[in-house]
C-alpha cells in the first residue's frame, strides 16, 4: 500500500483553485507524487511526465519477464512430458 505524506494530499477543491501552484510542485520534483482527496478519499494521484515514463516503461519490463517465465514453463513441461508439444495436440484436435 502506498503511503502518503501530509505534504501529498490535496482536496480536488484546492488541486482546482491552485493547479499551477500544485503543477509546479510536481515539475519542481518539491513532492514525488499528490494524492487528490474528494470526499477524504484518495481518487488519482498526480505524477510527473518523467515519473509516469518510468513506470510504464517498469511494468512493460515487468509483464514481458512473466510472459518469458510462463512460456520457459511450458516448455519445461514439454520437456518433462508434463504434456504434450503444440503441435502433436493440433494434430489431434
Amino acid at each position: 500500500m502506498v503511503t502518503y505524506g501530509s505534504n501529498e494530499l490535496i482536496s480536488s477543491s484546492e488541486l482546482a483553485k491552485k493547479f499551477g501552484t500544485y503543477l509546479s510542485l510536481i515539475r519542481e520534483n518539491t513532492v514525488d507524487k499528490l494524492a487528490i482527496l474528494k470526499n477524504n478519499k484518495v481518487e488519482a494521484v498526480l505524477v510527473s511526465k518523467d515519473e509516469y515514463e518510468v513506470m510504464c516503461e517498469a511494468l512493460k519490463r515487468l509483464e514481458a519477464q512473466q510472459i518469458m517465465t510462463s512460456i520457459q514453463a511450458g516448455l519445461d513441461d514439454v520437456q518433462k512430458g508434463k504434456t504434450k508439444p503444440i503441435d502433436t495436440l493440433w494434430d489431434e484436435l
